[in-house]
């Protein structure tokens, strides 16, 4: 069998100097040549299995800690220069490796700063956040990755766009579904572009929801996709191809810096167009009121999932024909957060989204329920929310289920328009929410997370208050 060969030079050498020995002292005892230990602590040699065993035999060391040591320091460094500040500084990961390896704690100090800048930035966008609700402009910034800029574009902003609406409305009528809505879309692509679709099983397609092969002329689609997310997979591609204009308009209105901003936000204008095209505006509209937005309902009436139905009815902002300004915010169950639009924004300011206590996150705990509540602000705002789980992606046996939850909400006073409202039972006070525990100073909030910035904290030790973090 061959051996395994490890370049550790650098450890090896701290290794000794830490021992107070000479490399003839260490070659020695290693039964090695001086010359021999020279070339591994300079990389030129490898550390052997033999040599790794010798080493924890005579100078007792944990010969994991040996190997892997580099490891973890190679990985927050590659955190540090993936920061759009730092892109393109280093030309490989190769060059990560070396400094984690050659100078570990230079290593530890890069990404100490780092992290330390990082909370800064934290900090401002907190203050940026308290200063905007109090009707203060800032101009704090930062660097920003182009999936932050698109996110910013798409949440600052209404979640409607005029022309992709009536051009989906157009295509609709053209189309002509008759029920059919997923025969008429492959019925357009095959006469208009002269594409199939087929639908591929998992061992075919692992890593890809949808591919087009542009040798083939075929769509393919993954067998793990929904009925539902089927048809708005096949919808995205034919708004792709039949709204071009449109879309490329409605980008260069976001005013996006770069090419890859500008292409995440036409997969963006994609998916929005799909859902234009499966419920058209005004169908829709008619049907929200009627219903009074009971979100299942729409779904059964378009043939739509929950998820669907719910970000759909975040677009009802046509001037002539507004529906309930409903906003809306995805996470997984880690906190993170993945989408936020609202029909007239994302209300960050008074709303935040990012308090321990609403709903969203209790909605894991009751997969596929919808939790209905009254929350209220620091400032005195209600908003009428509900959140319910959604499944991810069909998983095999031994694959674990992709599951986050939506929040979907409404500023209180359209509670009696929503069928939702009633839900909520009379006399009974809303729960106290915050923005987020940065910027929230309720007192003996038993789901506090941080302390906030507005106060300094409260350390006594004669008290210690029901918050994990007390503040003055």
């Amino acid at each position: 069998m061959a051996e395994q060969k490890i370049f550790a030079g650098p450890r090896i050498r701290r290794v000794r100097h830490s021992l107070g020995l000479t490399q003839t002292a260490m070659a020695e005892a290693l039964g090695i040549s001086p010359s021999y230990l020279n070339l591994i602590e300079r990389n030129q040699r490898p550390l052997t299995v033999q040599l790794l065993l010798k080493l924890a035999s005579v100078y007792k060391l944990d010969l994991e800690e040996l190997r892997g040591e580099a490891a973890g320091s190679a990985a927050a460094l590659r955190e540090v220069f993936a920061d759009p500040l730092l892109e393109g500084e280093l030309p490989s990961a190769q060059e990560i490796v070396e400094i984690a390896d050659a100078a570990p704690n230079a290593a530890a100090a890069i990404v100490k700063l780092y992290r330390a800048y990082r909370e800064s930035l934290d900090r401002l966008s907190d203050l940026s956040q308290l200063l905007a609700r109090e009707g203060r402009a800032t101009t704090l910034s930062a660097a920003r990755l182009p999936l932050d800029e698109v996110h910013e574009a798409f949440e600052t902003r209404a979640n409607h766009f005029s022309l992709i609406e009536s051009a989906a409305e157009r295509l609709n009528e053209q189309l002509a579904p008759s029920g059919d809505l997923a025969g008429a879309l492959k019925d357009w692509l095959k006469r208009e572009r002269e594409i199939s679709v087929r639908l591929l099983p998992v061992h075919a397609m692992p890593l890809w929801r949808r591919r087009f092969d542009r040798h083939s002329m075929r769509l393919f689609l993954s067998e793990r996709l929904s009925p539902f997310d089927q048809t708005r997979e096949i919808a995205m591609e034919v708004c792709v191809l039949a709204m071009q204009a449109e879309i490329a308009e409605e980008i260069a209105a976001l005013k996006l810096s770069g090419d890859e901003a500008r292409r995440l936000a036409r997969f963006e204008l994609a998916r929005y167009a799909a859902h234009a095209l499966i419920m058209p505006y005004d169908a829709f509209h008619t049907a929200a009121v009627r219903t009074r937005y009971d979100i299942d309902l729409l779904a059964a009436r378009f043939s739509v999932s929950f998820e669907q139905a719910a970000n759909r009815l975040t677009m009802l902002a046509r001037p002539a024909r507004p529906g309930v300004p409903f906003f809306m915010l995805e996470v997984d169950q880690a906190g993170n957060r993945f989408r936020r639009a609202g029909a007239q924004g994302f209300p960050q300011a008074r709303f935040g989204g990012a308090c321990p206590r609403l709903p969203i996150h209790a909605a894991f705990a009751q997969p596929s329920q919808v939790l209905v509540e009254r929350v209220e602000m620091p400032d005195g705002a209600e908003f009428l929310v509900l959140a319910r789980t959604l499944e991810g992606p069909r998983a095999a046996f031994n694959e674990r289920v992709r599951r986050t939850a939506l929040l979907i909400g409404c500023d209180a006073g359209f509670a009696g328009e929503v069928v939702y409202g009633g839900a909520v039972a009379a006399g009974l006070p809303p729960t106290a929410v915050g923005a987020a525990c940065r910027l929230c100073e309720r007192q003996g909030c038993l789901s506090r997370a941080e302390p906030p910035i507005t106060r300094p904290l409260g350390l006594d030790e004669m008290v210690t208050g029901l918050s994990a973090f007390d503040f003055r």
